[in-house]
């Protein structure tokens, strides 16, 4: 079994659970155990390791490699340690199966923890340490619901010459990656007995044109806007709640709604541009952001000497692009050019059957400690 396997395997028996998923206080919550078993891999290796606090009793780690001379050159490799909850217990007990591990986390992302991790760990102990070259590897909290981790890093004033993030990407490199915005929409009616509905308004038939609207007629608009990488922007209505019970007429109506949205497009042009279509069409509601904090898209110049190296050692000098978002964006936000570079396949993240191949997590590994170790 190879480092990066043995690796692999310990992290996705610990659960990982991003806490925004469970109850308080359920045992799978949070990244302390995988970031504290990780912690001591790093120490083990010779990298400096500390804990950067985020938020409730959660911590990026943050272990570094320390070059022999004065840093001339960072480079920061980031993957996040969180997972959405399991489909089953059994997700916890990783499966080995011909060129596949089975289990939570292993495709995201813990497949690029193991391979990032187990490359640094090969250079350290390897002849061809950069004598110049500054290597971070943060762990990172939070990725599956606010992005806390990466923001906390960002906020840090921690820079690098390049951020590779961890994601599966089929061992592509991604230079662009769209962006989120969560909204709500509001209808408003008027209540009425259900066996004289004409005294009444409802917001659900309100809504229902809305909703019309925004999946047929939005939708054609988006799909004229198109990015070489990415593709057209879109829009899904994810969500629907409106009145109390069936024999009374809704007074209210609510959706929400996903829009992937395009480098060039901001979450205040999106919100104009709904409000504006919405006027013209004779509709009325209430538009809300029901995610906190922004999502933006990302877009990194594939030219930069650094990315072009990278690309050039997996064997692939084309960039590609991502439909979704991750922590590239928040990092590369702050002055960092990033790209996301990971074993696996976005197709298995999050499924009943999560998995990755181990031919993948094996080059992965190759690519990362080749890159690294030509530094200077």
């Amino acid at each position: 079994m190879t480092k990066a396997l043995k690796l692999l395997r310990d992290l996705v028996a610990l659960p990982s659970v991003n806490p925004a998923f469970l109850p308080d206080g359920d045992p799978r919550a949070g990244e302390a155990r995988v970031a504290d078993y990780l912690a001591a891999v790093a120490a083990k290796a010779g990298l400096a390791v500390e804990f950067q606090p985020v938020q409730n009793g959660r911590a990026n780690l943050v272990a570094r490699y320390l070059p022999s001379h004065a840093a001339t050159r960072r480079i920061l490799l980031a993957p996040h340690l969180d997972t959405v909850p399991e489909a089953d217990a059994g997700q916890f007990l990783p499966q080995i199966k011909d060129d596949r591990l089975y289990g939570r986390g292993a495709c995201d992302t813990k497949g690029s923890v193991a391979a990032m991790l187990t490359a640094l760990q090969t250079m350290v102990r390897g002849k061809d340490r950069p004598r110049k070259t500054e290597i971070i590897f943060a762990g990172l909290v939070d990725e599956e619901f606010g992005q806390a981790g990466s923001r906390r890093l960002a906020d840090s004033g921690l820079k690098a010459d390049l951020a590779i993030i961890g994601e599966p990407t089929r061992l592509r490199v991604v230079t662009a990656h769209k962006g989120d915005a969560w909204l709500e929409l509001r209808t408003r009616g008027k209540a009425a007995h259900g066996a004289r509905p004409e005294l009444g308004r409802n917001a659900v038939m309100a809504m229902a044109e809305v909703v019309r609207c925004l999946e047929i007629d939005y939708a054609l608009r988006l799909r004229a806007r198109r990015h070489p990488l990415l593709g057209t922007a879109s829009v899904n209505v994810g969500c629907i709640h409106g009145g109390t019970q069936p024999n009374i007429v809704p007074d209210h109506c609510a959706i929400k709604i996903d829009r992937r949205y395009l480098p060039g497009e901001t979450e205040a042009g999106i919100r104009r541009e709904i409000r504006l279509l919405l006027r013209s069409r004779g509709l009325s509601a209430e538009l809300l952001e029901a995610k906190a904090a922004p999502c933006p898209p990302m877009e990194t110049n594939p030219a930069l000497p650094l990315v072009r190296q990278l690309m050039r050692t997996t064997g692939c000098e084309l960039p590609a692009g991502a439909d979704f978002f991750c922590d590239a964006a928040i990092i590369a936000a702050r002055g960092t050019p990033a790209v996301v570079f990971g074993p696996g396949d976005i197709a298995q993240a999050h499924t009943a059957s999560e998995w990755i191949s181990l031919a993948q997590l094996e080059n992965a590994t190759r690519i990362l400690t080749r890159f690294l170790s030509a530094q200077p």
